[in-house]
């Protein structure tokens, strides 16, 4: 670090250091360790603090920025603020996931008979128990074989991806295993509604006759209103940024493993949400049964 050059003229010409620096408001002790290329205490917090973003931000994959790995070092009892650490980020060259824009997979079937909006675009996490309001969409993976189609359900209360499917086609057997898988994951005991947008797979028969038997009243939003359906558009948004639109899939079968690892392994029990006030949904899910 270069010293303040008043300050060195001011000595090297035998005059007061101590009035100098009172001068320019800086303190002696300051002033003697940038001159002998001592690194002040502020420099040696941010160094401990960025090896620490550093390890935050590879156990995240690559994928938090500033707000999350500020949440991970809290819970760590590391205290900093959160201007600090985007800071020591944006140094590093650290850099989180960004969104990307979205195509439509869906198709409305203008034959198909009228359903409610039972949700109302109330997606907020809790109060009360898993398993009372569920969610579900349908997204894509280019690959090198063509594509991959993955539907999910999701649980509103604690953001859970409960239930998936790949195919590598749109019909409604697709988003009928997604649902099978989710009810045999949670095994709901209660009134359960299932939400959706109105693409044919959802408003199909085959996906009300399996519904009934799972004894789930079913819920659509507005065609083209995206927010109606805002919590699985905000997961397809979320994997499509941290991991499907990463790098190139050669196979259907290696994208399909890498969204197993992504949904099982990181995302429901590991990634952090903001909405959870920074927890996994396994964390929001033994909170609430606690």
């Amino acid at each position: 670090m270069t010293v303040h050059p008043f300050i060195e003229a001011e000595k090297q010409a035998g005059h007061s250091v101590k009035r100098a620096c009172e001068l320019l408001k800086v303190s002696r002790a300051a002033f003697y360790d940038r001159r002998n290329g001592t690194p002040g205490p502020r420099a040696v917090r941010d160094a401990e603090l960025t090896e620490k973003i550093t390890e935050v931000h590879r156990h995240s994959r690559g994928t938090y920025g500033a707000p999350r790995v500020h949440a991970v070092l809290r819970r760590e009892d590391v205290q900093c603020g959160r201007r600090r650490v985007a800071r020591l980020i944006k140094a590093a060259g650290l850099q989180g996931s960004h969104h990307r824009r979205k195509h439509r997979t869906t198709v409305p079937d203008p034959q198909a008979g009228a359903r409610p909006d039972l949700i109302g675009r109330g997606f907020t996490p809790g109060p009360g128990t898993c398993s009372a309001r569920w969610c579900g969409d349908i997204t894509y993976v280019p690959t090198d074989e063509g594509w991959l189609y993955l539907a999910t359900v999701i649980d509103i209360a604690s953001r859970r991806v409960v239930g998936w499917a790949t195919a590598d086609h749109l019909r409604t057997e697709l988003v009928a295993e997604a649902l099978r898988a989710a009810c045999h994951r949670r095994r709901p005991a209660g009134a359960l509604i299932f939400h959706s947008d109105r693409g044919c797979q959802y408003t199909s028969t085959e996906f009300a006759a399996l519904s009934a038997q799972f004894g789930i009243r079913l819920s659509v939003g507005r065609t083209g209103q995206c927010w109606d359906n805002a919590l699985a558009e905000s997961f397809f948004a979320t994997i499509k940024r941290e991991l499907l639109g990463t790098r190139p899939w050669p196979s259907r079968a290696l994208a399909r493993t890498a969204v197993f690892d992504f949904i099982e392994g990181w995302y429901n029990s590991r990634r952090l949400h903001s909405s959870l006030g920074y927890r996994s949904p396994a964390e929001y899910e033994a909170a609430l049964a606690a």
